[in-house]
């Protein structure tokens, strides 16, 4: 249960991103996941890195050239802090539901999920008739990825932070994001989602990151077939919006290593685009 509440955000980043539209109106960008960004005025380079959130353990890894940029930086900033114990409270309490899911499914919903719980993860509706339906949806996700050691990118991230006694922040809150997943789909669209959670694509996935390829990453991540537009600003566009918002203050004096889904970075909308578009110099990290 410990491990499953430490998850939920991460696994649902995942999830939620996943389903989001491609966007194809930028410049092709080359295989990395660490990118430097500079110029504008900025006193020093500043680190975009794209995760995966969530890997198993033997396919793990973090590149020398992530870990030199990471000694360099003075501060490291998440899509949520997940060291600020305040917001780990505010996760543990929104795993639950606000009510029963046998209240908030109808009983063709609640067939369904059932379906899909006996069949990915061993268990029954009833043993999570409690749990909001993200934390289920976490629960089914981390299952695909076919394994019981799972490493979490951004708790790597975090102790590397401490360690180097460095500043962490989080571009959003646990229920800012949480509120933007709970108004991007409709109960029916989060069970289609969860039908489609396979391990094959899972593995895909993976095999992409581990090549850097942000291309193929972002072409495997979206589907047209079951979102909409109005989830794709909310999931992905706003939320980069709202980030650009605020990053350039952060970079402005120090150095700060960015760590957000990879699926934030590319796209017309995506942070990649938008800091380049907002005047900084974004360049791939090759080596």
């Amino acid at each position: 249960m410990k491990n499953l509440i430490k998850s939920v955000i991460a696994v649902i980043a995942i999830v939620f991103s996943s389903s989001a539209q491609a966007q194809t109106k930028a410049p092709k960008l080359e295989n990395s996941l660490l990118w430097e960004v500079s110029g504008n005025g900025l006193e020093k380079p500043s680190y975009l890195y794209g995760t995966i959130h969530m890997i198993c353990g033997p396919d793990y890894f973090l590149s020398e050239k992530t870990k030199k940029a990471f000694s360099t930086a003075n501060k490291l900033v998440l899509e949520i802090n997940f060291a600020n114990a305040a917001e780990m409270t505010d996760m543990q309490k929104l795993a639950m539901g606000k009510e029963p899911l046998s209240k908030l499914l109808n009983p063709r919903q609640l067939s369904q999920l059932d379906d899909i719980l006996k069949k990915t993860a061993g268990m029954t509706v009833q043993q999570v008739d409690n749990f909001s339906l993200m934390t289920v949806m976490s629960l089914i996700s981390m299952k695909s990825f076919g394994c019981a050691d799972i490493k979490l990118y951004e708790m790597e991230f975090i102790e590397m932070a401490k360690k180097r006694n460095i500043q962490i922040d989080g571009l959003e809150t646990v229920k800012s994001q949480i509120s933007i997943f709970e108004n991007a789909y409709t109960n029916d669209e989060m069970i289609t989602m969860l039908s489609e959670s396979d391990q094959d694509e899972t593995a895909k996935l993976v095999a992409v990151y581990k090549a850097e390829n942000i291309e193929s990453l972002y072409d495997i991540i979206t589907d047209k077939k079951i979102t909409s537009e109005k989830t794709k600003k909310m999931i992905l566009d706003g939320r980069n919006l709202n980030w650009i918002k605020v990053m350039p203050q952060m970079m402005k004096n120090e150095s700060v290593f960015f760590a957000v889904g990879a699926a934030h970075l590319g796209g017309e909308f995506g942070v990649i685009n938008l800091l380049r578009n907002a005047g900084y110099i974004v360049k791939p990290v090759m080596n």
